[in-house]
């Protein structure tokens, strides 16, 4: 087995559930013949950690755990039988774990497998400074990406599945319906391909950041919304709608902006079954795609376009904490829709562990 230089002991922060982390000292594992051990560099909150944090998946997850899944490292060992990685690479992980024998993944659909555990929620996740996966989870970062920028590549493979999905291609009109921060990824993905693209969205300073980044947007609370994509695509109507926001309004306006045999595809889970039209859907001849996660290629999708500069990532880090101040990191993210991304770097620790919640 080799190993770099590394500790045999690892602090984490466990999500305890009330809003609180707890960062405790704890035994490294060591990698099985087919996993690697990770030095992890950037861990950035998403959504769904915010969900973990405000206590609505408490069930799922069974505090105490360690959470966390969009993250950036380096290989610091290595299983017996692992190949194709080298010490000191630097990569990312593909959080998910599949069973590799159900219909799902002998289809070849195995980010949609009926076993998915999804790491960081269904098992440890990346919230430590040393991380042990399985070797099949990783992809190598470039020299010219970096392992701050690396954090953000999962958001961005989510991006990159979606646009994926909906079989966009240049010269068509995408309207993205919430302009969060996965909303706001779909946009640069759907730009990179050479559609236009618009951005949906009532916060203005979610407006503004799209603006910033070169994305058309309109406010459909100042604005009628079909009305304005009716005179954006000269009558036709949006050739591609991705629904992130969920909420109602976005359902009722989704296929009203479509055009005739347009592809709506459905990237927001919805707390509550939406009523939708459906006789748009026969009038129109629609499409409905749903898209959840990403494959193998929507990773190295998304490393290739910070790669070759194509998508500017810099913009979306809104924030950079120490592992040791995770809570501080997760309460300045709660309700502030200026937030991007926050990032938490697992390798600057603080000389004392503490214990932080509300």
């Amino acid at each position: 087995m080799n190993t770099m230089n590394q500790t045999n002991k690892i602090q984490a922060a466990y999500y305890v559930g009330n809003k609180g982390f707890e960062i405790s000292t704890t035994q490294a594992v060591p990698p099985a013949a087919d996993e690697v051990r990770l030095a992890v560099g950037y861990v950035g909150i998403c959504g769904t950690d915010m969900h973990i944090y405000h206590g609505v998946m408490d069930q799922r997850v069974a505090p105490p755990k360690v959470i966390g899944h969009e993250m950036s490292g380096t290989i610091v060992e290595l299983g017996e039988s692992v190949s194709g990685f080298a010490l000191g690479d630097e990569v990312v992980v593909r959080p998910l774990d599949y069973c590799d024998d159900c219909p799902a993944c002998d289809a070849g659909h195995s980010h949609i497998c009926h076993n998915l555990k999804f790491m960081g929620i269904d098992s440890p996740g990346a919230f430590q400074d040393y991380w042990t996966v399985k070797a099949r989870t990783l992809h190598k970062l470039p020299k010219s990406v970096s392992l701050k920028q690396g954090a953000l590549i999962e958001p961005l493979a989510v991006a990159c599945h979606d646009v994926a999905r909906a079989r966009l291609v240049a010269g068509e009109k995408a309207v993205i319906i919430g302009g969060g921060p996965i909303g706001q990824l779909v946009a640069q993905v759907a730009k990179s391909t050479g559609a236009d693209v618009l951005i949906s969205e009532v916060n203005e300073s979610r407006l503004a950041f799209a603006k910033g980044n070169g994305i058309l947007t309109v406010n459909p609370v100042e604005q009628n919304l079909s009305e304005y994509v009716s005179e954006w695509t000269e009558g036709k109507g949006a050739d591609v709608v991705f629904e992130v926001s969920g909420v109602k309004q976005a359902i009722e306006a989704m296929t009203e902006i479509a055009a005739v045999r347009a592809r709506i595809c459905m990237v927001a889970i919805h707390s509550e079954k939406p009523a939708i039209d459906l006789f748009q859907f026969f009038w129109k001849e629609l499409e409905l795609l749903g898209a959840r996660v990403y494959e193998y290629q929507d990773f190295e999708k998304a490393i290739e376009l910070l790669a070759n500069k194509e998508i500017d990532i810099e913009p979306y880090i809104t924030s950079v904490s120490i592992l040791s101040e995770i809570n501080k990191a997760f309460e300045q993210m709660s309700g502030n829709p200026q937030g991007m991304k926050a990032l938490v770097s697992c390798q600057a620790m603080a000389e004392n562990s503490t214990v932080v919640g509300s």
